[in-house]
């Protein structure tokens, strides 16, 4: 079949005169001038194709040239689109700066401590000390009103049982302090949902929390005492859970919750019951004379301004103060030099690259802080040896914020909910190096610089009246020199050697000498007006 197909081709080609293309027979080797024809033949060839290469030069320099100008036009519609965008939207922009800016931090976080009856301080488990902020404990416990100040102890599922106990231990004698586990995977019920075929996912862990009845009962009677609704803040450092300690006391995802810092950015009151309500703040800004773990773990990263805290330098910081075999081990990483090398291999193992297969180190490191300050890892800090109350703190103090609460129920419930946790083992735990409590700001920038500039004007006024009084003791001690050489003349005490023996004595022993003088000059002012007559 395929030969008489192509046999019926064949004669249908030669019917309608189709023949095949001839080939150039070249030049005959008996033509003369061959070698001229060949030449010229070479040389047409050369111009043709020197003729193609510049049609295509100019073909593609027309290309770019309209490329150009079109990336010209898109630029100018683009910013034209930006200007118009960046001229309707400027206040929007000022509102979202103010609101993400760390003085508006520092105002919500001082509105909701003026509003709040009762200060919940939450303190991640991992690193209790650290969680700790003097300045506001401080404000709290000299404010001179009936505000109480609690310890909230949270995550402490990631924390070895022994651990826990020694921190509630020592946290509990100077303020009253309580274990707390929250729930992490709630839902929003306002959300509707749609439900997929997926796995079975065993979510109870995640959705229980334990502490949340001792700490609402404990809450609740000492508003009972009061006879009047109850306000009560939650205060602390970037991630330490105090949107989801509000879930799940409510039981319901009322607050935005995250693992990125600064989510909660104003103040937002949730009703508890009639008689309570629980104020959300926004996280505590870490001042920058801090060490660099703390700013590594507790500062506020990206919050409106630009971010002072180098990533790489945070991570370097966190693995510093942490043993580098546990690290290997958890992260399942063979041995490193420095922190870049443990970076790469990081990133190179979760493949966290760039163009080229160069390893991503800012990204990377930004998963480590994640990792660190969220419930990932299990890290535990060890209690101080000796118990150093701070200068803050007396007897009289620890007495007040303990005033109203029952401390018996309270150990209690910590005690039911250390056994009903499951906490890890010490030796699936990395051991952290604490760095102590960490400076926080609570004004506002505006507010402590007009109070420097107050003290500097103090302390210029206080410079220009010690030079003052320095020249008028210094007259005073002239005349009052001249006085006591008189009266040694009188009773034939005068002598140069004495005279130098009492200008010294008189130089050596400011103070007095300034006492001394002033009842003289005043004795000798009485004298006068006495015997004047």
């Amino acid at each position: 079949q395929v030969r008489e197909h192509r046999r019926k081709q064949r004669k249908e080609a030669k019917r309608r005169g189709r023949r095949k293309p001839r080939t150039d027979p070249g030049v005959p080797g008996a033509a003369p001038f061959k070698e001229e024809l060949l030449r010229e033949a070479e040389q047409r060839k050369r111009r043709l194709e020197e003729l193609k290469q510049k049609q295509k030069l100019d073909r593609q320099k027309e290309l770019e040239k309209r490329r150009k100008l079109d990336a010209k036009k898109n630029a100018a519609n683009i910013q034209e689109q930006t200007e118009k965008k960046e001229s309707s939207g400027k206040s929007e922009a000022k509102k979202i700066l103010g609101k993400n800016s760390k003085k508006s931090f520092c105002s919500e976080l001082e509105n909701v401590i003026e509003a709040s009856d009762v200060i919940l301080e939450v303190l991640d488990a991992r690193d209790p000390m650290g969680c700790r902020c003097p300045q506001l404990e401080q404000a709290v416990t000299c404010s001179g009103g009936d505000k109480k100040l609690l310890l909230v102890l949270n995550k402490t599922d990631l924390v070895p049982k022994a651990n826990l106990e020694k921190w509630l231990n020592y946290l509990k004698k100077e303020f009253p302090t309580v274990a707390f586990k929250s729930a992490t995977l709630l839902k929003d019920r306002t959300m509707e949902t749609f439900s997929r075929r997926r796995g079975h996912i065993d979510l109870t862990k995640n959705i229980e929390s334990f502490g949340s009845e001792c700490l609402l009962k404990l809450l609740q009677e000492y508003g009972k005492t009061r006879d009047k609704a109850v306000q009560v803040g939650l205060v602390g450092f970037p991630n330490v859970g105090k949107s989801s300690i509000i879930n799940s006391i409510k039981k319901n995802r009322v607050c935005n919750v995250g693992t990125a810092r600064g989510v909660t950015t104003s103040m937002q009151v949730v009703r508890i019951d009639k008689h309570m309500r629980m104020l959300d703040s926004p996280s505590i800004v870490a001042d920058p004379s801090n060490n660099a773990v703390t700013l590594a773990l507790r500062s506020i990263i990206g919050a409106g301004e630009s971010c002072s805290v180098d990533v790489v330098q945070a991570a370097d910081a966190i693995l510093n103060h942490c043993s580098k075999q546990q690290v290997m081990m958890f992260y399942s990483i063979p041995d490193f030099r420095n922190t870049e090398e443990f970076l790469s291999l990081l990133a190179l193992k979760r493949g966290m690259l760039k163009k080229g297969g160069v390893p991503d180190l800012e990204n990377i490191a930004k998963v480590l802080l994640c990792d660190w300050t969220g419930a990932k890892i299990s890290y535990h800090s060890e209690p101080p040896g000796s118990q150093m109350l701070p200068p803050y703190l007396t007897e009289d103090k620890i007495a007040e914020m303990q005033q109203g609460f029952n401390l018996k129920k309270l150990e209690e419930g910590n005690n039911s909910t250390v056994q009903a946790l499951k906490c890890p083992s010490p030796a699936s735990s990395i051991v952290f190096q604490p760095a102590g409590m960490t400076n926080g700001k609570i004004k506002e920038n505006k507010v402590v610089e007009e109070g420097s500039e107050w003290e500097n004007l103090e302390t210029s006024k206080e410079e220009e009246d010690f030079m003052e009084t320095d020249d008028q003791d210094s007259v005073e001690e002239e005349e009052d020199s001249n006085t006591q050489r008189a009266r040694k003349a009188e009773f034939g005490q005068t002598g140069p050697a004495n005279s130098e023996n009492e200008i010294a004595e008189s130089g050596f022993d400011n103070s007095l000498s300034l006492s001394l003088d002033k009842t003289a000059a005043e004795d000798d002012a009485y004298d006068f007006n006495t015997d004047y007559v």
